[in-house]
């Protein structure tokens, strides 16, 4: 596995990374802990990657139109990525000759089918032998139903809610697919909540229930999920990638445990396009003592970077100007976003305050038919029926939430957890 020491991937970004050296410019001590935190609206719109002429595999992230997020990786740190969470994927419930189908989705630069895909791959043979079955996610539901039968498939790989519509879809007409015994559920892109379990087991008591691990294309890896991890909980990927957990007020790090704060990455596999104190846009707090190898974490919800709508990334930066643009000539201006969950789906609101709230209330279509243009994929889930459709509510500005030690507004509020 390819991978450099942490001093080798700061040196590297800031000799040939055109964005890391002008943010690393003032700082004379290279220590982790002393070098500034990534701020993501700016990360993306700057120039990050080493060189100009990369030979490598490129994927979108984010799914944006307006402000495009591309992550790119050489073959060599794609194959290293794979190979770590593959490795990873080996220390979970996955059992020699388990028959796997692989229902994440693919296209349009998505990483995630083609992720899992070549993680399946890398999987050693000496611990795990398997049986991979690259079906897809947007394969019609009868169809997959009707593979996982003929070919004996005992364990499915996707996004929750998915899984969760086709086989409610199943549980209408058992008798359809009298052979179909599925044993174990690995699920990623989004997080499993109690409601969606529940169901689950309603239709497969005796399944079992695990992430398949936990990464994302702009960040790359965070953590791998083991025999030994409760829901929500992770192993950090010691040796390919560092985690540190951050006050969200102070930014300081945290080293004891069941104390909530933000996930930074920093990667040791990728150069070309450097990950350091990246924040992954999650909340999370540490579960065991410090100096444990692979030391775990527990997921808390997402942090005030994006929120997370089904498979869809919604970044805060983003809306707020998409919002801005669609409102004109308003004025006072506030927004919040809030995801909720219920009835099995997340639904995603847009809260926003104005001086002129009569005026501003004409504009809910201008900003929803914003928000599509910049979701492309929003009307393609929202038909599948995998999300809520997106609420638009304009509200006094005492209305918006607030932190109650500082008074600051809070950027995203996840009530999912």
């Amino acid at each position: 596995m390819q991978k450099w020491t942490l001093k080798e991937i700061i040196e590297h970004a800031k000799k040939y990374s055109p964005y890391y050296r002008e943010l690393y410019s003032k700082v004379s001590n290279d220590e982790l802990t002393s070098l500034p935190i990534v701020d993501q609206a700016v990360f993306w719109k700057s120039q990050v990657v080493t060189t100009e002429s990369p030979d490598g595999i490129v994927f979108k992230s984010g799914g944006s139109t307006g402000a495009p997020k591309y992550s790119y990786f050489t073959h060599k740190e794609w194959e290293s990525f794979c190979q770590a969470f593959g490795l990873g994927m080996s220390e979970g419930i996955l059992e020699n000759g388990d028959r796997v189908g692989n229902l994440f989705y693919v296209g349009d630069l998505y990483a995630s089918f083609l992720f899992i895909k070549d993680s399946l791959g890398n999987i050693p043979v000496v611990k795990t032998r398997l049986t991979h079955f690259p079906i897809a996610g947007q394969t019609d539901h009868i169809q997959i139903l009707k593979t996982l039968e003929e070919f004996n498939i005992n364990v499915i790989l996707g996004v929750p809610s998915a899984i969760l519509t086709m086989l409610e879809k199943y549980a209408q007409d058992k008798n359809k697919f009298p052979k179909l015994k599925l044993e174990k559920i690995l699920f990623g892109g989004e997080a499993l909540y109690d409601d969606q379990e529940k169901a689950l087991r309603n239709i497969f008591p005796n399944i079992q229930i695990s992430s398949i691990g936990c990464a994302s294309v702009d960040g790359g890896l965070i953590g791998y999920s083991s025999k030994d991890c409760s829901h929500g909980e992770h192993r950090v990927f010691d040796g390919s990638n560092i985690i540190e957990i951050v006050d969200t007020e102070t930014l300081e790090v945290i080293t004891e445990k069941n104390k909530v704060g933000k996930i930074l990455l920093t990667n040791l596999t990728r150069k070309l396009m450097p990950i350091i104190r990246y924040p992954a846009g999650d909340l999370a707090m540490w579960v065991e003592d410090e100096g444990v190898s692979d030391r775990k974490f527990k997921l808390q919800g997402r942090s005030e970077e994006a929120a997370r709508l089904g498979t869809l990334s919604v970044y805060f930066e983003d809306s707020r100007e998409m919002i801005m643009q669609a409102l004109g000539d308003s004025s006072g201006i506030q927004f919040q976003m809030i995801i909720e969950h219920y009835d099995h789906l997340d639904q995603l609101t847009f809260k926003i305050s104005g001086s002129d709230l009569g005026k501003m209330k004409n504009h809910s279509g201008e900003i929803l038919k914003a928000f599509v243009k910049e979701k492309p994929g929003y009307n393609d889930i929202l038909a599948k029926k995998l999300i809520h459709p997106l609420k638009i509510e304009f509200v006094e500005h005492n209305d918006l939430e607030a932190n109650v030690r500082t008074g600051k507004l809070k950027r995203i509020i996840d009530r999912r957890f």
